[in-house]
């Protein structure tokens, strides 16, 4: 046992102990070292979006021994995941459980060292300070630019860095953003694309290895900031097409927007946005909308369970409400988010909503 075990006197006074035989390669790794390992295992680090790229972070992170990770994703795990998201199996898909509470238990299994703080939430302007504040670093497994750019304000706002991360079809992207140090995200990209230019993994489709790739580049850059190797960054937003055998960086650390809303006028547009009424929004390619209600608050599963019963097929589990109407299906959650599945239409959706739910 004391062969397996270094301890480790800290300049706080107290004694640590790295698992020399688990990190023993990565410490082995001289610019991460057992000085290194011991940062790695006092920092937290919050993981949004539990897809393809949060999936294979989070791995990354938990076996590395980061101490502390918050897990935060809205979803729940479908068939169609386990193609690319490689922490769930058939298991997970068939109970339909949250991927926050799924990828927790698949990582408690991984490394039992690690804390795990998981999350089964929509990220938005009312929850994001609580979550995304009191760690170290920010890793991007979302899906949406929105997101990204409420992630983006936190960051410039309590000067958290994150990494940047997006895959889709045989294509990928990422950027390391430190604030002060480099251009921000709404530098790089004043605006969001118009709805339905950009392409997404349920409309071009996407393949395992990309996801990799730029989780890899995440994951990487993620170590160096916590262990202090920032000598070492990369400073080019890092550009990657796998089919057709290209890989292009951009040097934009000289591209900081001296009109910048975030970074140098610090209006946080989408932290604290002009309007905070229900959100509704239909999610590409998924014949599902998203309603939000305008003050979400803890929904009596139980009560209404019953009520539904009476008039359509209702299925429970511990983390959600699903009720199969004629043409459409409604998932509801504890904290008030309803999915209305079956339709993209936003109207319809809020009429399907406002007849069964009353909302």
């Amino acid at each position: 046992m004391l062969e397996n075990l270094l301890r480790i006197y800290d300049k706080g006074k107290t004694f640590m102990s790295v698992d020399m035989t688990r990190y023993s390669r990565q410490i082995l790794f001289s610019p991460i070292g057992t000085a290194g390992q011991e940062k790695l295992q006092k920092s937290r680090v919050a993981i949004v979006g539990l897809g393809a790229l949060g999936t294979a972070l989070a791995n990354h992170m938990a076996r590395a021994g980061v101490g502390y990770l918050r897990l935060i994703d809205r979803d729940f795990v479908e068939a169609s995941n386990l193609q690319r998201q490689m922490l769930y199996d058939e298991a997970d898909a068939e109970a339909q459980l949250p991927k926050a509470t799924a990828a927790a238990d698949k990582l408690r299994a991984i490394n039992s060292s690690v804390t795990l703080d998981p999350h089964v939430t929509d990220l938005t302007w009312r929850n994001a300070e609580e979550l995304l504040t009191g760690v170290d670093l920010i890793l991007d497994g979302t899906d949406n630019f929105d997101v990204r750019y409420l992630i983006n304000d936190i960051s410039v706002k309590h000067s958290v860095p994150w990494v940047y991360g997006g895959a889709v079809s045989a294509r990928g992207m990422t950027f390391t953003i430190r604030p002060g140090i480099t251009p921000c995200l709404r530098c790089l990209f004043p605006h969001p694309p118009a709805p339905g230019v950009s392409e997404t993994c349920d409309t071009a489709g996407v393949i395992g290895p990309i996801v990799q790739v730029v989780a890899a580049y995440q994951a990487t850059e993620a170590f160096k900031l916590l262990v202090g190797a920032t000598d070492h960054l990369e400073t080019r937003l890092r550009h990657f097409e796998l089919w057709m055998n290209h890989d292009t960086a951009m040097e934009v650390s000289g591209h900081r927007r001296e009109d910048c809303p975030a970074c140098v006028e610090r209006r946080f547009e989408y932290l604290d946005p002009e309007d905070k009424q229900a959100k509704e929004v239909s999610l590409c390619g998924r014949e599902t909308v998203q309603i939000t209600p305008p003050d979400p608050d803890q929904i009596d599963l139980d009560h209404l369970e019953k009520r539904l019963q009476t008039v359509a097929k209702v299925e429970r589990n511990p983390f959600m409400l699903r009720v199969q109407l004629d043409a459409h299906r409604l998932v509801i959650f504890p904290d008030g988010r309803i999915l209305v599945q079956g339709t993209s239409e936003i109207p319809l959706a809020k009429s399907i909503v406002a007849r069964y739910i009353g909302v």
